[in-house]
């Protein structure tokens, strides 16, 4: 087989292009159209392959899935409008009141959000300590129909002891969700710890210009849905593999209408083709920063999981081909945490991941702001704390920027 950017890159072309284009074209259309009714009729029946409207199916969207796919090393993709609607389409469409799921505590603000707004709903959700699999067999209660952690923990780089959270997922019969945006198809295969369903923000590292909003699920195949109670009686036809990205793809999605439009989708395939090549600069600035911050007594704590003083450094080591190219500080409390952002000039002030250029973000000021000081005390946000996404620029610039916003402090 070939090696992963090579698959990438040559993936539109492998399957044939009008005009011999080597990307696969935008198709802005939204409607299709049938010489013959029945065939219409068979499409919209999923009966016959072909394209019925474009809030499901899309030649250019497609074309991207299938290159998630061989990037996952799945089964089949959706694509989404963003992370958040393929996060949210999925639970709308596979989980009902009375329903229970559990969640990693450590998560991405919006997703905390998000599952707040199922409980509200009748979906309940308990979070733990994911970095137990102890804590989260603890959870499991008769109504849990599924967990979802994320690969490594936004902002303070907690990593999910996924193997053994698979394991259990496994025996206990509950659908394994696995956000692997933090990580990307490149630096990690959530198969490999059989996740069933795999979650990806494609606006982070997989796009990785800052320019466009996407998100995917992928499904693995583990899972067994004809176990599944919720499964609609018109979506278990087909491979049974299939029944739960059918039942996402044909209701959730219709129903929502969370659709990626076409040209966003092009523009998530061409920055694709350079995931590997951007996360090994990424990573290696990454490490050298987080480094040399670790060891400045004017930093009072680093979380990358690249530190050996990291509580899940060895894991990450088994888990992932490199620890990440985020990772969060706390300040020393005598150095005002805005001044010392304002004193950085290459290191962009913004939110937003996964970028090819540095990004600085005060976490609990922000991106954490609405949960309230409890609950970020009890994620261990604290007010000093800053979340930095390398980017690809020369590690030697990056460096003297951080020295001269240290410098300025006083």
């Amino acid at each position: 087989m070939a090696g992963f950017t090579t698959t990438i890159v040559h993936s539109d072309r492998r399957n044939p292009i009008e005009h011999g284009s080597l990307h696969k074209p935008v198709h802005s259309n939204v409607a299709y159209g049938y010489d013959d009714a029945r065939d219409l009729a068979a499409v919209f029946q999923g009966r016959q392959k072909g394209y019925s409207y474009a809030r499901q199916i899309n030649p250019t969207v497609e074309a991207l899935e299938h290159k998630i796919t061989q990037m996952e090393n799945g089964v089949a993709s959706v694509c989404f409008s963003t992370g958040m609607g393929a996060i949210g389409t999925m639970l709308f469409a596979l989980l009902r009141a009375g329903d229970h799921f559990v969640s990693s505590a450590f998560l991405f603000g919006n997703t905390n959000s998000l599952f707040a707004s199922f409980a509200n709903h009748g979906v309940d959700v308990t979070f733990v300590d994911a970095t137990s699999v102890d804590a989260v067999e603890a959870a499991i209660r008769p109504d849990t129909k599924l967990v979802f952690v994320e690969t490594i923990a936004n902002p303070r780089t907690q990593v999910a002891d996924l193997d053994r959270i698979g394991a259990l997922c496994k025996s206990k019969g509950l659908v394994y969700v696995v956000d692997n945006t933090m990580t990307s198809p490149y630096l990690f295969q959530p198969r490999a710890v059989g996740a069933s369903i795999v979650v990806n923000a494609l606006t982070k590292y997989i796009a990785g210009h800052g320019n466009v909003l996407g998100g995917s699920l992928t499904e693995h195949g583990f899972y067994d849905w004809q176990r599944f109670p919720n499964i609609a009686p018109e979506y278990r036809t087909g491979n049974p593999q299939l029944w739960g990205l059918q039942q996402i793809k044909k209701k959730g999605l219709r129903d929502l209408g969370a659709a990626l439009a076409p040209e966003a989708a092009h523009h998530i395939a061409i920055g694709a083709e350079t995931l590997a090549l951007r996360l090994e600069r990424q990573c290696h600035n990454s490490k050298v920063l987080a480094q040399k911050l670790d060891a400045d007594p004017r930093i009072a704590k680093v979380f990358y999981p690249g530190l050996e003083s990291h509580p899940q450094h060895a894991l990450s080591k088994q888990l992932f081909r490199h620890p990440g190219a985020l990772f969060g500080f706390e300040l020393d409390p005598r150095i005002d945490v805005f001044e010392f952002l304002n004193r950085l000039d290459v290191v962009i002030k913004s939110s937003n991941l996964g970028d090819n250029r540095t990004l600085a973000i005060p976490v609990a000021h922000t991106i954490y702001h609405e949960m309230g000081p409890e609950r970020r005390a009890s994620m261990g946000i604290a007010d000093s704390l800053i979340r930095i996404s390398v980017g690809i620029e020369e590690t030697d610039d990056l460096l003297e920027d951080f020295e001269r916003a240290l410098d300025g402090s006083g």
